[in-house]
């Protein structure tokens, strides 16, 4: 599945490139780490945040999503062509079965701080604009990322038809 030049993952990995991707930048450094530490408010009050939010054209209503993806993508050092599930799965998993398994039912919170030691056992490395999507649309990533975990093809038409 190639990613839109224009959707939500596309904005996300420039909003990344920009605002967090470059780690030699003190700006950078610094505000991945307030990100990283910030309380939920305080990550939404970050005007590189709210650039973000503008940008994927979230509103309150998606404060929840929003303040997920600017912190999970924050965790992040560089940006590769493999997908987290990927990295984190395979012959040689990185990430136990029974770990993945809870990661892929957790909900919220729990999502976050399984996602954000998912992300540390990646090396901190994966297609972040294929990480932004599937956050975006979590409940429609979920069987993508179960595939890409145990390095199998999904059926491309099953997986469109459930992103519809």
């Amino acid at each position: 599945m190639s990613e839109d030049p224009k959707g939500p993952g596309a904005v996300a990995l420039g909003w990344w490139s920009t605002h967090i991707g470059p780690r030699d930048m003190p700006a950078a450094k610094a505000l991945s780490a307030r990100l990283r530490r910030a309380a939920p408010l305080a990550v939404l009050c970050e005007p590189a945040v709210q650039d973000l939010a503008r940008a994927l054209n979230l509103g309150p209503a998606q404060a929840d999503r929003l303040v997920q993806l600017a912190v999970l993508l924050a965790e992040l050092r560089e940006h590769t062509g493999a997908r987290l599930a990927r990295r984190l799965g395979g012959a040689e998993p990185v990430l136990s079965q029974l770990r993945f398994q809870r990661l892929i039912r957790a909900e919220g919170d729990e999502l976050t701080d399984l996602l954000r030691r998912a992300i540390a056992m990646a090396d901190r490395k994966c297609n972040v604009a294929a990480l932004a999507a599937d956050l975006l649309h979590w409940e429609a990533a979920r069987p993508r990322w179960c595939f890409d975990y145990f390095g199998a093809e999904a059926p491309a038409k099953d997986l469109e038809e459930q992103t519809r």
